[in-house]
């Protein structure tokens, strides 16, 4: 009885493994979108309601430190502005490691 109930567990386990492959692959190929945060800063409504053509807006960061590459609202890596034939591009300067970027998603 203690090998019948020994298979079954491998079984169940080796089903849970292939499970696991089957998740991975299909979480891997689920399209994300990612943005580039330049910066952020608060406003009141009476000056959001003032703003027009031509307002400058100043944001909490300063110009030459690097940008955030955001999935979902959260950071994963950092970056600077690059030109890609005619296209702003963000050239990757630091990233976060891959265990921290999928529990934070």
């Amino acid at each position: 009885m203690a090998e019948t109930d020994s298979k079954t567990a491998q079984k169940t386990g080796d089903d849970a493994n292939q499970q696991n492959k089957i998740d991975s692959e299909v979480l891997q190929n689920i399209p994300v979108t990612i943005s580039v945060e330049v910066g952020r800063t608060s406003l009141k409504i009476r000056d959001l309601m003032r703003l027009a053509q031509g307002s400058v807006v100043e944001l909490d960061r300063l110009a030459g430190e690097p940008l955030d590459l955001m999935v979902n609202n959260t950071p994963v890596a950092q970056g600077e502005v690059v030109l890609v034939n005619d296209r702003y591009g963000v050239k990757l300067t630091s990233v976060i490691p891959t265990v921290d970027r999928v529990k934070n998603l």
